[in-house]
């Protein structure tokens, strides 16, 4: 079974995960403002928050930790009911702030689609080696 990064317990990962790079609770001075320099709804834009942002910040993940997450992303995008606009949605509670709340994204879907995409990009050689290992033995 394969454990949390920080925790001797198993690693079960939510789609929210992902979107751990783009909370700036209590940052909106600093990572806020770097982050609203860029337009999620546009290609390029996105293609930047998604390279600068959320890959590099997952890297602290195992190629197995990323596997299992990527994989979950897979199975909530091929899910045709899967809301993934409520993933932008910010918890007070919890002290997540989302820097672009679900309103401002034109096609939420689309955008976990593109980060789905540049992952098996950027992590292609980390991902197949995953994809080859027997899972039941993590």
């Amino acid at each position: 079974m394969l454990k949390s990064p920080f925790k001797d317990s198993p690693f079960t990962p939510k789609i929210s995960y992902i979107l751990a790079a783009l909370s700036i609770y209590d940052l909106e001075e600093t990572k806020g403002e770097a982050l609203w320099a860029y337009d999620p709804n546009s290609s390029k834009d996105r293609e930047i928050i998604i390279k600068n942002y959320i890959l590099d910040d997952l890297l602290y993940l195992s190629y197995r930790h990323r596997f299992i997450l990527m994989s979950m992303l897979k199975d909530a995008l091929d899910s045709t009911n899967f809301d993934f606009a409520k993933e932008f949605e910010s918890d007070y509670d919890e002290h997540i702030t989302i820097a672009w709340d679900e309103t401002e994204i034109a096609d939420p879907r689309g955008f976990f689609a593109d980060i789905y995409r540049l992952a098996n990009e950027v992590w292609r050689d980390d991902l197949h080696k995953a994809s080859l290992e027997d899972q039941s033995t993590w």
